[in-house]
């Protein structure tokens, strides 16, 4: 597997993308409004956030999507379209139509994301006039300007391809995030789009994606908010050549390797970029009784705003991390739970261990922070990401919407 340097959302075959300013966003030196299109129909599947209050552009993929095929999404930031009732589908509908006009295709095989401030309503007048510019700036090198387009309180764009050799032929996987806050499992305040020039069946693709998902996006915790528009979509357009890829295909175990990599790839960024944040925070749980018992204690760390403001102090305070394993729901005994902080050990066998205290708060001023927790229970492991909570977080949320 290679990945590709600079690639994006539009590395894969066949696959266009632009970005530009549209006014959503009054800062006219931001870019609000993308647009990713595949020249030829793709196959397509979408994993959503699971919070009851949904944005209306959820509603709308969930219709374009039964069909399981897609052709084009059209994303905007600076504007949520969450919380808008009738006017807030009107509006994602209409941006859909307008996006099938200017690209001669049909409004259910446009998809539609919004990320942004909740509860107001979509500027609609400047995305009309700024869709026919958006379509115009098409391009196979527009996937940075692409991901540049959805960010909010993002400090860099997220974007990430790799190459794969699949049964004789090359096949690309490319992809573009946002997410900086309200970022919490299942999944968090972020948009994904994702391409392959694959051809995949379309039920496969779903599961294929909700189990990239599964060790992905659901295992970055920011600040333990769950968002209203928490979309990942994929398309794949087939446009490699070669056979399709169904179930129990032999190469489907390796695409699902790239999949998978592009969104840890993809999650990973969103955690090193939460808000505020000067560090990322990898969290390693091994030798769990299962998979979930696993992921649910390195979320209960993750989500430790205790834990996450000793990292940003560099303090190598043991407790919290223990204490939030013992209030994951997770059955376990303390004296057999071991502990490393930067590859120090610091607890084990129901005490602290003695370290040498300076060495390691040194290492924890480094911008990768790794906690190893071995619970002695079995065989099952799983990783999460967050990042430290520091002073900034507080001011960037305080000063959201004023």
């Amino acid at each position: 597997m290679q990945v590709l340097e600079d690639g994006g959302i539009s590395s894969p075959r066949g696959f266009r993308a632009a970005g530009i300013h549209a006014g959503v966003k009054v800062d006219s030196t931001k870019k609000d409004l993308a647009l990713v299109y595949s020249l030829v129909p793709a196959s397509a599947a979408a994993v959503y956030t699971t919070n009851r209050v949904q944005a209306a552009p959820i509603h709308i993929d969930r219709e374009h999507l039964r069909d399981g095929r897609a052709q084009a999404v059209v994303l905007n930031s600076g504007n949520a379209n969450a919380c808008t009732g009738a006017r807030g589908l009107a509006d994602g509908r209409r941006m859909c139509a307008r996006t099938a006009a200017l690209l001669d295709l049909e409004p259910v095989d446009v998809l539609v994301c919004s990320t942004g401030v909740i509860g107001v309503e979509l500027p609609m007048q400047v995305i009309d006039a700024a869709l026919p510019q958006v379509a115009e700036a098409l391009s196979e090198e527009g996937g940075q300007a692409a991901a540049e387009a959805i960010m909010t309180t993002d400090t860099v764009a997220k974007s990430f391809a790799v190459e794969v050799e699949l049964e004789g032929r090359s096949v690309r996987i490319g992809g573009m995030a946002k997410g900086a806050g309200m970022i919490a499992p299942n999944m968090a305040t972020m948009l994904s789009v994702i391409s392959t020039d694959a051809e995949v069946e379309a039920g496969l693709l779903q599961d294929l994606l909700g189990r990239a998902v599964q060790r992905s996006f659901n295992c970055i915790t920011v600040d333990g908010d769950m968002s209203t528009n928490d979309t990942v979509i994929v398309l794949a357009n087939g446009a490699a050549g070669g056979p399709r890829l169904e179930k129990d295909g032999s190469g489907v175990e390796l695409f699902y390797a790239a999949l998978e990599k592009v969104c840890r790839q993809l999650a990973r960024a969103i955690a090193r970029d939460g808000e505020g944040a000067t560090k990322l925070v990898s969290i390693r749980v091994q030798g769990a009784a299962d998979a979930g018992a696993a992921r649910r204690v390195g979320l209960a760390v993750a989500n430790s705003n205790l834990v996450k403001t000793a990292v940003f102090g560099c303090d190598p305070n043991w407790g919290r991390i223990l204490c939030a394993v013992g209030y994951s729901g997770v059955e376990i005994d303390p004296d057999k739970v071991r502990v490393e902080l930067c590859g120090t050990a610091i607890y084990n066998s129901g005490a602290g261990v003695d370290f040498e205290q300076e060495k390691l708060i040194e290492a924890m001023r480094e911008e990768d922070i790794p906690i190893v927790i071995e619970l002695a229970q079995g065989h099952a492991e799983a990783e999460v990401f967050t990042c430290d909570f520091s002073y900034d977080y507080v001011r960037i949320n305080a000063e959201y919407t004023t």
